[in-house]
């Protein structure tokens, strides 16, 4: 099943989700240089890349929105895709709340309880990013049909089966 929404012949979602996942993690870093040193930079630090993650999650999750109402209803894909997207919103809601909670302090640091919050809220993304390789990788939504070794580029504007259909016929 194809994606719904493309940028040069490559589905959008995917392309989205891995900045917001890097600051994630990069701000769970900062966070423990933070609380480690007790280091007002790093928080801070950690605070402006929560801000930046929540925002393209929030965008990841309307290309991903767009992509989940075009499977077939009644499908184990649908029951993943709603799983995996359900708990990535519950993601960037956990980051969204420690970005909240730390912009009404002076310092912006967060406390050994919001950066458990994060950690936990990390390895929440980590198993929806496994929900989301099985979504791709084992159940083949956002792939081109016809998706094979030898397509051709996808800026060539043939379809993926193209270059089988011309192989044959030689």
């Amino acid at each position: 099943m194809e994606s719904r929404v493309k940028l040069l012949g490559h589905p959008i979602h995917p392309m989205l989700v891995v900045l917001p996942l890097g600051l994630f993690v990069m701000s769970v870093i900062f966070d423990a240089l933070s609380l480690a040193r007790d280091n007002v930079i790093f928080g801070v630090v950690a605070y402006w890349n929560i801000l930046a993650g929540v925002i393209g999650g929030l965008l990841a999750a309307v290309f991903g929105l767009i992509d989940w109402l075009a499977i077939p209803d009644g499908t184990r894909a649908k029951r993943i895709g709603l799983l995996h997207g359900g708990t990535n919103v519950l993601v960037v809601l956990l980051f969204a709340y420690s970005w909240w909670t730390r912009s009404n302090t002076v310092d912006a640091m967060a406390t050994t309880t919001l950066f458990a919050v994060q950690v936990i809220a990390l390895l929440m993304g980590a198993f929806a990013g496994w929900l989301g390789g099985e979504l791709v990788d084992r159940l083949g939504v956002g792939v081109d049909e016809g998706a094979h070794l030898n397509a051709p580029n996808s800026l060539s504007g043939l379809p993926a089966f193209q270059q089988d259909v011309h192989r044959r016929a030689s």
